[in-house]
């Protein structure tokens, strides 16, 4: 039988995580450039999009999206002589780093405008040897907190694997100096 407060020391180390989490993904700037790379682009500018495909990977300020593919829509409007770029969406072995974070999924949308990136299928968030897994990350980059829940978007997502409404994961803990006991 496990004893309510012997959950508690877990549920302080998912706190503390979490915080320390949410101070790395603060402050990102969305309004920084965005460069990007790929084996392919494709201009469609009557949808105002365009898609990269092959090895992408797209840099804005310490943060970098990698993927199989990805669209980027735009709107018509203009800010310095381009379009202002409102959504990513990247398909095919999504990871987004960060100086000390990464986070892998099948599917990603980054909403330029909510300043919302939302990762499906098969999720895992790294920091350090520190491991989260889940069906569906959401990362506020205005308040740099990151949500984890075990199910995608709707239930399952076709071509993922679903862990039955479960987060799982693994934090490390410090080795204890065993001479101040």
């Amino acid at each position: 039988m496990v004893r309510p407060l012997a959950l508690l020391p877990l549920g302080l180390s998912f706190a503390l995580v979490a915080s320390v989490s949410a101070v790395a993904q603060s402050g990102h700037n969305s309004d920084a450039p965005i460069d990007f790379a790929s084996d392919h682009i494709e201009l469609q500018d009557r949808a105002n999009r365009v898609l990269l495909t092959g090895n992408v990977r797209i840099t804005q300020a310490e943060m970098t999206l990698t993927a199989a593919r990805m669209t980027v829509n735009y709107t018509g409007q203009l800010t310095e002589g381009s379009p202002e770029v409102s959504r990513l969406d990247a398909a095919g072995g999504v990871t987004v780093t960060r100086p000390d974070q990464s986070a892998s999924a099948q599917y990603a949308v980054y909403d330029l405008n909510d300043r919302v990136i939302t990762m499906i299928g098969g999720v895992t968030l790294k920091q350090g040897a520190n491991i989260v897994r889940g069906g569906r990350l959401m990362i506020d980059l205005d308040t740099g907190r990151a949500t984890i829940d075990g199910s995608g978007v709707g239930g399952s997502v076709p071509g993922t694997q679903n862990q039955g409404g479960r987060v799982t994961g693994r934090f490390t803990v410090p080795k204890r100096d065993e001479t101040k006991k």
